[in-house]
């Protein structure tokens, strides 16, 4: 029997052109693809690490509640940051969602993202346990 995939959108419309979606669940297996700190077509908080990495992380923390789990169920976190001197600011936003969760994380200087203003993007695993 195949296992149902639920889906939440990114509202983006490059979505169905390059095929993704912001977060994919199948059975207790949560993916959330890479997410920046873009609303409304617009880059938060340009120049802003901290600021855009809690954009980022609340509208990660969104698709994991539409997808029926929460932050607790995080167990890996990929950050892509621009400059990397900017992890300290990074990492602070990161262990206010995550400091009682405990996930394996990495972060890595990437040489660009797909918006110049854009300074950090976030990819999150989770594994449902309820």
């Amino acid at each position: 029997m195949k296992t149902e995939r639920k889906r939440v959108s990114t509202g983006a419309p490059w979505e169905p052109i390059v095929g993704y979606c912001r977060a994919i669940r199948v059975g207790d297996v949560v993916e959330v693809s890479g997410t920046t700190a873009m609303q409304d077509g617009k880059v938060v908080a340009p120049g802003d690490a901290y600021r855009q990495t809690i954009h980022i992380l609340e509208t990660i923390k969104g698709a994991l509640n539409q997808l029926g789990v929460g932050i607790e169920d995080v167990v890996r976190t990929r950050t892509y940051v621009t400059d990397i001197s900017q992890w300290e600011s990074v990492g602070r936003a990161h262990g206010e969602y995550f400091r009682d969760v405990l996930p394996v994380s990495s972060m890595v200087e990437v040489r660009a993202l797909i918006d110049p203003e854009l300074l950090v993007e976030i990819e999150v695993s989770a594994i449902a346990t309820h």
